[in-house]
């Protein structure tokens, strides 16, 4: 504001000077307020501070106008620079702000990513594990299967070790490997399915239940092409046995003295002797219906199930027993009681259908026990020849 003072001190005794008009009291084009003003003549008049007691001036209303105009747009300009200087300051806070918030989401992402490579890390260290349980590596003592193992071993070995085992059925071309259980029930046990942890899909199509599936050392589906060598060999009998384990640490088993598979041109039909055990006789059901005694093997692209073209169960009409328990394979007739390939029971189910470990017989206080593990094994009997 130093310039319009300046520009005042030099505008007004011009301005006096100049309105001076010869009566001492009337000036143009101002309005003028006089108080006590000194009886001098007007010669005596002194521009430069020569008048006498108080007198107020006004400056013209063109100047004033102009100053007021010039102070306006040098406050206009004062606060748009102050705006702009704002507005720069803001953005600038908001790049820091974004910049420093993906910083932290890269952190983020970058402990998501190593938590998830630790998880899978524990999860194959947790198979491995399981897997080491039993011995991995085969035992090179050849048998026919794992009761000629335990016969030819015992008299040399006084413990036999459980664990995987190589065999080689009577009339065939080939050896495979196999899980012998030798410490359960005298041993000489050959595994054909073991059920644990839900580690290994047992949604599978034909080929993979004919071949086989799984880890020998924890959960596998033997395969029925082996199960048929085995059992089908000449002068031998086999005994099937199933050990069930519920939710709730119960165990119990059923037990058939006679077991046998036609062949696979036969859709490996299963054929059973006579039942004992304490968790009931499933596979034949209570009703003629439900009876999987001789039933073929199937599987969700191989339908044996007898349902043609679909079978009312339960209120409920099916079509394929292997898709309403979750396309895994089974010896089903109209679906049965009886399935020990089904999914386990926290897995995904399917609307309405019983898709779990299924093995109805086995009951407490009329409810179904929901069955956490079960292993199927096979072991030779003695013959009347």
């Amino acid at each position: 504001m130093m310039w319009t003072t300046t520009v005042l001190l030099l505008l007004v005794p011009r301005l006096l000077f100049t309105t001076d008009t010869g009566n001492g009291t009337h000036f143009n084009h101002s309005e003028i307020i006089n108080e006590d003003f000194s009886d001098a003549p007007v010669k005596d008049y002194k521009p430069l501070g020569g008048v006498k007691g108080r007198e107020t001036c006004s400056i013209p209303c063109d100047i004033t106008i102009k100053l007021l105009r010039d102070e306006k747009h040098s406050v206009c300009g004062q606060l748009q620079q102050s705006l702009l200087a704002f507005g720069r300051s803001t953005r600038k806070l908001m790049r820091d702000v974004m910049e420093e918030q993906q910083r932290a989401l890269d952190i983020l992402s970058g402990q998501v990513m190593e938590l998830m490579t630790k998880v899978q890390t524990l999860s194959f260290e947790v198979q491995r594990s399981n897997s080491e349980m039993y011995s991995i590596k085969p035992v090179q003592s050849h048998g026919r299967d794992c009761s000629d193992i335990r016969d030819s071993l015992v008299s040399v070995v006084p413990k036999i070790p459980s664990g995987i085992y190589i065999v080689h059925p009577e009339n065939t071309d080939s050896s495979f490997e196999v899980f012998c259980e030798m410490d359960y029930m005298g041993g000489g046990w050959t595994v054909m399915q073991r059920r644990t942890d839900g580690l290994t899909d047992f949604k599978r199509p034909w080929a993979d239940y004919a071949d086989g599936f799984g880890n020998l050392a924890g959960e596998h589906w033997l395969g029925l092409k082996k199960v048929f060598h085995i059992v089908n060999q000449k002068d031998t009998r086999f005994q099937l046995h199933m050990a069930l384990v519920s939710h709730d640490d119960i165990t119990s088993y059923a037990s058939y003295d006679d077991f046998h598979l036609d062949s696979e041109t036969q859709f490996f039909s299963i054929h059973l002797g006579r039942y004992a055990g304490s968790a009931g006789d499933a596979f034949r059901g209570y009703e003629q219906e439900q009876n999987q005694d001789t039933a073929p093997f199937s599987a969700s692209d191989v339908d044996n199930d007898g349902c043609n073209p679909f079978c009312s169960i339960e209120n409920r009409t099916v079509e394929s027993c292997s898709t309403q328990h979750n396309h895994t394979g089974w010896w089903f007739n109209q679906c049965g009681l009886a399935n020990l390939n089904g999914t386990p029971e926290d897995m995904e189910q399917n609307q309405g259908g019983r898709t779990h470990i299924l093995w109805d017989t086995w009951r407490q206080n009329g409810i179904p026990h929901t069955i956490k593990s079960v292993t199927m094994k096979i072991r030779r009997i003695a013959t009347n020849n």
